[in-house]
């Protein structure tokens, strides 16, 4: 069932947003299932569009397109850790992505374990 993410926005599944999630949408697994791996392959289709080098790199990408699905291309594409990512500086990537674990104005504790798990991919 739809549910507001700690910032209000009305998610649903393993994180979709949307102009289609609505209070009471109910979505059975396969749906949750399905719509998780079209939105991770539009995060990387976009993550590549900004930061193509990472493709051959497994780790950094996963870590980067969890993190554009997280929070979306316009986050990613104007930070620095973009400009970390592209310079190829991945300690100053590393600590640039950790401080991501903001919603609603605080830190959230598993946004800081997720951030976490990311920087040790990159």
């Amino acid at each position: 069932m739809a549910y507001p993410d700690a910032g209000g926005v009305q998610t649903i599944g393993f994180g979709h947003t949307g102009p289609d999630v609505y209070p009471g949408l109910v979505w059975t697994q396969i749906q949750a299932d399905t719509e998780l791996q079209h939105d991770l392959h539009c995060a990387q289709v976009l993550l590549l569009s900004y930061s193509p080098s990472v493709e051959a790199l497994p780790g950094p990408l996963a870590a980067l397109t969890d993190f554009v699905f997280n929070l979306g291309i316009g986050s990613y594409r104007t930070s620095t850790l973009c400009r970390d990512v592209n310079a190829g500086n991945w300690p100053a990537a590393r600590a640039q992505i950790v401080l991501w674990d903001h919603a609603a104005g605080r830190v959230l504790p598993g946004l800081l374990i997720r951030r976490q798990a990311e920087a040790a991919l990159l």
